[in-house]
């Protein structure tokens, strides 16, 4: 037991010590885009479903990165305010499967084809979802949902509500000028250390799980659990899919953090699409399934819920399918996990992990020190119409 301890231990410091770098520069592109790139509200642009109401709430998710439960969180705040289930539903995907730091950590541990494949396949599941909530949502459901629970407040997992940055400010400013502008790097300070602190114990829950799993779990018990290449292809990919989402089901992890088990799965012998319905899954494990039927009723969170489940699948079938059409899919033996053969060595990573964590403290410092020269009269206060049920600060920008 101690033995198996000490490798789940060193397999999430070896995790760490390989994303670090990645998850910096992903959060801190994610934070410059919140500050620098201004939003419009959520209420006006989502109140139909149309292409640019859709594609309006991917892009907005995609640089707005959150923990699984403040995405769920935001897009209920979304919907019980005016907007369109669909456009709610594609900015929550977005926001935890089409932000930054999730592909700089895929394309470490799984390589381009598999961030090219998450990429293509997160339209291909919005696409599904789309038409699965034409079908399967009756405009009463839609209603029922809309109106359940509206004299309570609204609460949810690790965070209330969703949390918005960006320059909300009337104040007419060039691009130039933010970038001139110190309030402005202060912002992009705040938040990044914002989705820091919403999202750290997410990814070392779920390095500590795969870091386990690499331990405990003989590698024959992966490929006993999926169907191998003797079966019909047909039925392999979609049962591979299946029991990708039911996997991340119940490992209750969400995000970036199920990426180094999406690795042990590949290696262990999961089909290719069943590694992206994985990871499109952690907006359907059981927590966050009743954080659903709290925000929107058992009826409608059913079928929110049978209609992600779907989707996730359904892209990762579409995604297996077509990259073996075009020969993306890699073939041979799989290699064993990052964490099965990596070790500690001072390399490209460890000067790539010093200087992010150099730059970020930088920034940190001179964030903290042009905040005790503004008066408190300036200090930012934040705004009921852009954070609803929020209790997160707004960055500081002007």
């Amino acid at each position: 037991m101690l033995n198996v301890l000490l490798h789940t231990l060193t397999g999430a410091l070896l995790m760490l010590w390989q994303t670090f770098w990645a998850l910096a520069l992903g959060f801190g592109l994610s934070a410059f885009l919140q500050v620098f790139v201004r939003r419009e509200s959520m209420t006006k642009q989502f109140g139909k479903a149309d292409l640019r109401s859709v594609g309006l709430a991917t892009f907005l998710g995609a640089v707005s990165s959150s923990c699984s439960y403040a995405a769920v969180a935001a897009a209920r705040t979304a919907f019980k305010k005016g907007a369109d289930l669909v456009p709610a539903l594609a900015f929550m995907f977005a926001s935890t499967n089409l932000v930054l730091e999730l592909g700089f950590v895929l394309w470490l541990f799984l390589g381009w084809r598999f961030v090219l494949a998450e990429g293509i396949g997160s339209f291909v599941l919005i696409g599904l979802m789309w038409a699965l909530v034409r079908l399967a949502f009756p405009r009463k459901l839609i209603e029922e949902a809309r109106n359940h629970g509206e004299e309570q407040e609204d609460s949810g997992g690790c965070c209330h509500g969703g949390h918005h940055h960006g320059d909300e400010d009337d104040k007419p400013t060039t691009f130039a000028h933010k970038l001139r502008d110190p309030a402005s790097w202060s912002g992009v300070a705040d938040a990044f250390f914002m989705d820091v602190g919403m999202m750290w114990k997410e990814i070392l829950l779920g390095f500590l799980i795969a870091g386990f799993l690499m331990a405990a779990v003989p590698p024959d018990w992966w490929k006993a659990l999926f169907l191998s290449d003797s079966a019909p292809v047909a039925w392999r990919i979609v049962e591979n899919c299946i029991v990708g989402v039911l996997i991340s089901m119940a490992s209750f992890v969400c995000s970036v953090g199920n990426i180094p088990l999406a690795s042990l799965l590949w290696s262990g012998g999961i089909s290719f699409g069943g590694v992206i319905s994985f990871i499109y899954a952690d907006l359907v494990i059981i927590p966050i399934l009743l954080l659903y039927r709290k925000a929107y009723g058992l009826k409608a969170a059913a079928a929110i819920s049978s209609v992600l489940f779907a989707s996730m699948v359904g892209a990762g079938i579409v995604v297996d399918l077509l990259f073996a059409a075009l020969g993306l899919v890699p073939k041979g033996a799989r290699p064993p996990s990052l964490l099965q053969h990596d070790h500690f060595q001072w390399n490209y990573t460890t000067w790539l992990d010093l200087a992010l964590a150099l730059a970020w403290a930088a920034l940190f410092i001179a964030s903290s020190r042009a905040k005790k020269h503004v008066p408190a009269h300036d200090s930012p206060v934040s705004s009921p119409e852009s954070h609803d049920s929020s209790h997160h600060p707004e960055p500081a920008h002007h």
